[in-house]
């Protein structure tokens, strides 16, 4: 089932409207969805490597515009859409440390956020809640998503062939140390 799920995958990678699931993903995943874009960039860019900087190129451009919908959920409509978001992460009870957070760190705050595995959309919620900077916040976005995922792009770019290879020979290992990391990020989100 996996494999199939992993050709499926490859398959739907290499299709040609995959740069605009892509970017519909990157979008929502910065300001609610739960899943990284990560799921879809690395098979595009497996599938397809001489996109690679193309791929990383959209997901990061749609990333920060779904930032920017992130920032505008907290500046405009925390206590409607931010408080339930955060919330359902497990975060409204840490809304007054953010701002203070903010007040100290700023920029370096969405910068570690947006280069983690941590969950960016908290911090473009809060970002618009504490009222950082505009300016300050596109910049560190676009610098933090922007270096993420051009760095997977070329790894996978330069190493794609043994890194799909490896894959491939690992699959179920693989599928089930992504999902334990993912469940336990999410149970480290709930304690943070």
């Amino acid at each position: 089932m996996i494999r199939g799920l992993y050709n499926w995958t490859l398959s739907l990678a290499a299709h040609p409207r995959a740069l605009w699931a892509l970017a519909a993903v990157s979008f929502v995943e910065s300001s609610v969805f739960p899943i990284p874009p990560d799921v879809m960039l690395i098979p595009m860019i497996l599938a397809t490597p001489h996109r690679a900087w193309l791929i990383a190129t959209v997901c990061t451009v749609a990333s920060v515009a779904g930032a920017l919908l992130g920032y505008a959920i907290g500046a405009y409509a925390f206590a409607a859409l931010g408080e339930p978001i955060l919330e359902a992460l497990g975060k409204a009870d840490r809304i007054p440390a953010f701002q203070a957070y903010f007040t100290e760190w700023g920029s370096w705050a969405v910068l570690i956020a947006g280069l983690t595995p941590f969950p960016f959309k908290v911090m473009t919620i809060l970002s618009g809640a504490a009222g950082l900077s505009l300016p300050v916040f596109v910049v560190s976005s676009i610098v933090a998503r922007g270096l993420r995922f051009f760095f997977v792009a070329a790894l996978l770019r330069r190493f794609g062939d043994p890194i799909r290879d490896f894959i491939e020979r690992r699959l179920g290992f693989l599928s089930i140390a992504f999902v334990a990391t993912l469940l336990g990020g999410f149970l480290l989100l709930r304690y943070l």
